[in-house]
């Protein structure tokens, strides 16, 4: 039964909630499936998009499981594996491509960031950074929640932030283990480990090296708007947004997370004796050190090597994975340890977002609401488009947010006299940033392993982070980036 705040037992050991909130699910399933068809979406350019059958019945299976992920009715990667048999049971997907999804190479890439994070567990490397860094950042909690932000935002500068997180994950651990609270879930633990998902967020958004959406999005961004976006020029625009939002996200921490303890006496001290006892470094950390660094190395070399682009990330980062195997740094006992209902919760999420859009209901989606603001005010019309990337991202791979949303809102610009390149960098500000959902974003699936927060807290902190998202983007978008020299308005069109 689900540890969820939001749960209430009876007596009779009936949770009525639970059961109220699995039924929901259902219910919105039913009605949306059952329903009749719905009108045709039409673009500005007179493109009808019909919604068939199979994409009405995809937006019926990503309410249910939207609700299901949320109030954690069932274990979260239960709901996921329910995604794929709704698929196929109700006709909406064949078999073939409604599992396929389940091992897509993104949530193999998952499995092998997973994996880097217990080869630092497991051979101390991680809590020898751990105490080098307490050491430096002292014992004030506040000071530690900026360090580890700070340190989980720059290392997404320079490899992908579902490594970034997997990385960072278990010297989180060993931080909060210093805490002194044990496993019990903690405001500090929460702040901690919600915190790191969010700055992994706002971090990966600075460079082309964060994440795949950035590369999708100029791609995309070329071919409809006819220019190019170098590394250095996106780094240019993204880099204040991006830290400015990792401050702003501490200081948010502070207030809705506040720490119990101010300070963590004799936290210096310990973390240095701990560091003594530790001893000189191993032969296992030396080894774990050099293939997860060849691998780092290795991926952040792709973006500025052509010759090395052939070569997927996810087949890298899974000869990292079987090194780790043949050198007997892990073993069968630590295959098993792996935390399964992750993975599978990512896999789900690849399957309806990968539902979504095949089946059409995502363009559909998307259509419609674009459309709604094609006569609004320019700045109104950005900000729509912003918050429909930031609810799609929740529910969907940004990657696929981006494919769905970028294209039209390219071709309305003109119309409205707004320059594509704002567009463009809002998007990828939204689509880097999930705040509400677990399935949003693989360092929030991360996160959750921690077993401090439940998917419903997690939602509801998500709530105040995201509105800050949009005034923050609102107020660069009004102010810093024109004063930056990035356009925002153009001759309209039509």
């Amino acid at each position: 039964m689900t540890t969820d705040a939001l749960s209430i037992s009876t007596e009779s050991g009936i949770d009525w909630k639970r059961f109220g909130f699995m039924f929901l699910g259902i219910f919105l399933f039913a009605l949306i499936y059952y329903s009749p068809q719905w009108g045709d979406a039409v673009d500005p350019m007179g493109e009808k998009f019909s919604l068939t059958p199979q994409a009405k019945g995809a937006i019926a299976v990503f309410c249910l499981a939207g609700i299901w992920w949320v109030f954690e009715v069932v274990p979260i990667g239960v709901t996921s594996i329910l995604i794929g048999v709704l698929q196929v049971l109700f006709l909406i997907r064949s078999a073939e491509d409604a599992f396929h999804d389940f091992m897509d190479p993104s949530v193999m890439f998952i499995f092998g960031s997973i994996v880097i994070g217990l080869v630092f567990t497991k051979t101390g490397l991680t809590q020898r950074l751990a105490y080098k860094m307490l050491n430096i950042v002292g014992e004030r909690t506040s000071m530690i929640y900026l360090g580890c932000f700070v340190v989980t935002a720059l290392l997404t500068h320079i490899m992908a932030h579902t490594a970034v997180a997997a990385t960072i994950y278990p010297l989180l651990l060993v931080v909060n283990e210093l805490y002194g609270e044990g496993n019990k879930p903690t405001k500090f633990g929460k702040g901690l480990f919600i915190g790191m998902a969010y700055v992994a967020g706002a971090g990966s958004i600075i460079t082309l090296l964060g994440a795949a959406r950035g590369a999708v999005a100029v791609g995309f961004f070329n071919e409809v708007a006819g220019k190019t976006v170098s590394f250095f020029e996106l780094s240019y625009y993204m880099a204040p947004i991006g830290w400015t939002m990792v401050f702003l996200l501490w200081g948010l921490f502070m207030v809705m997370l506040k720490p119990e303890k101010k300070v963590i006496p004799g936290l210096r001290e310990k973390a240095k004796k701990l560091a003594e006892e530790q001893g000189p470094i191993s032969k296992q950390e030396i080894i774990a050190a050099i293939i997860i660094g060849a691998c780092i190395f290795f991926l952040a070399s792709r973006q500025f090597f052509p010759i090395l682009k052939p070569f997927h990330k996810t087949a890298v980062i899974l000869v990292s994975t079987i090194l780790f195997f043949i050198v007997n740094i892990l073993d069968l006992d630590d295959l098993e340890a792996i935390p399964w209902n992750i993975i599978l919760l990512f896999a789900g999420a690849m399957s309806i977002g990968i539902c979504l859009y095949d089946t059409g209901a995502a363009k559909w989606m998307a259509v419609n609401f674009i459309t709604l603001f094609q006569n609004a005010h320019w700045f109104i019309f950005v900000i729509a488009i912003t918050f429909f990337v930031l609810m799609m991202t929740n529910f969907i791979m940004n990657v696929a947010a981006i494919a769905i949303v970028l294209p039209v809102a390219l071709l309305l610009c003109p119309y409205l006299g707004v320059a594509q390149e704002v567009i463009l960098f809002a998007s990828l500000v939204a689509a880097g940033m999930p705040f509400l959902l677990l399935v949003g974003a693989a360092p929030n699936a991360i996160a959750y392993d921690s077993k401090q927060f439940t998917p419903g807290e997690f939602f509801l902190y998500g709530i105040p982070a995201s509105i800050l998202l949009l005034v923050v983007t609102g107020i660069f978008v009004l102010v810093i980036w024109p004063l930056m020299g990035m356009p925002i308005t153009a001759v309209a069109t039509g």
